[in-house]
């Protein structure tokens, strides 16, 4: 029998070992260890904001920048063959106003991607060392690692780009190592927007989505790029009825139209998916006077 000589109450300490018996509440709790002094209060995580890479100003209202703010991963919104997207909850606790829901894009690791589409996306872009290049047209683990990183922040630009320009894009809010945190196209209770290949819009807004459509791919067009793998499924139906808007996403593979030399030709497929798409569903639209247009807005900064 031992005895507590740093405590005023004398408590008895017993060996569980020697008795059989389970220790007291009051005993586990004058040995209680925190084994993870800086976990959050809540969620999985401190927020991930500080020493990410961040969108472009001025930020929307609902971004939330707070390094007291806690994330937590609320599961798989789809997945894909570079990427995962899951949905991400941050919030700062004790503000019920401080609190919002955004899509955590996941890249796979170069061992976990496939390569064999990467090449005709990715003539016309330019890394700065010989090396670097031989290693992505050799397909080298240290090529395979470049190529990886590259369509990664690629998008992440690419979305700064289009937000400054006024697209139809989610708000990109951040980008550190290989995730890519978004605006979350959807409802607040964390549904998510449909794809375009999901829904049967009514015959009468399908002139108004065509021409939303229209007017984006346009403007892209006069940035000198194509979206190169456009399709109903890379488009989001946010709203319906007047307040219906097309969002475009996954935007890693983006072609310079005029810098790939096979440019054109991912421009007119862009073009044919979609007026393929809206012609079935019952608004016949011409897939070459579209490309006619697009072609001619690529052009006219040259």
């Amino acid at each position: 029998m031992s005895h507590n000589a740093f405590h005023d109450d004398d408590l008895e300490i017993v060996d569980a070992r020697l008795t059989g018996r389970r220790p007291s509440h009051l005993e586990t709790q004058q040995y209680a260890v925190d084994t993870d002094p800086d976990a959050p209060p809540e969620g999985d995580r401190w927020s991930s904001w500080d020493g990410a890479t961040h969108g472009p100003k001025p930020r929307p209202a609902w971004v939330i920048t707070d390094l007291g703010a806690v994330e937590a991963d609320l599961g798989v919104l789809k997945t894909g063959k570079e990427a995962d997207v899951h949905l991400v909850r941050r919030w700062v606790p004790g503000s019920p106003d401080r609190d919002v829901l955004m899509a955590g894009k996941r890249y796979r690791s170069s061992r976990h991607r496939m390569f064999h589409r990467d090449s005709g996306y990715l003539e016309g872009r330019r890394v700065r060392k010989s090396r670097e290049t031989r290693a992505m047209r050799t397909r080298t683990s240290f090529g395979k690692e470049l190529i990886s990183g590259l369509w990664a922040f690629a998008e992440f630009e690419t979305l700064v780009r289009l937000w400054d320009e006024g697209l139809p894009v989610p708000y990109p809010v951040q980008m550190s190592g290989e995730e890519m945190l978004m605006e979350f196209i959807g409802t607040p209770d964390g549904q998510a927007a449909p794809r375009l290949a999901q829904v049967r819009p009514d015959p009468a807004l399908l002139p108004v989505l065509f021409e939303q459509l229209r007017e984006a791919i346009l403007r892209l067009a006069e940035l000198g790029w194509a979206h190169g793998d456009l399709s109903p499924y890379n488009i989001l139906l946010e709203g319906d009825g007047d307040t219906a808007r097309l969002v475009l996403i996954d935007w890693p593979q983006v072609v310079d139209v005029i810098g790939n030399p096979h440019g054109p030709e991912f421009l007119e497929r862009d073009a044919r998916n979609m007026c393929e798409w809206f012609t079935r569903r019952g608004y016949a639209v011409d897939e070459g006077l579209l490309f006619g247009d697009l072609m001619a807005a690529a052009t006219s900064r040259w």
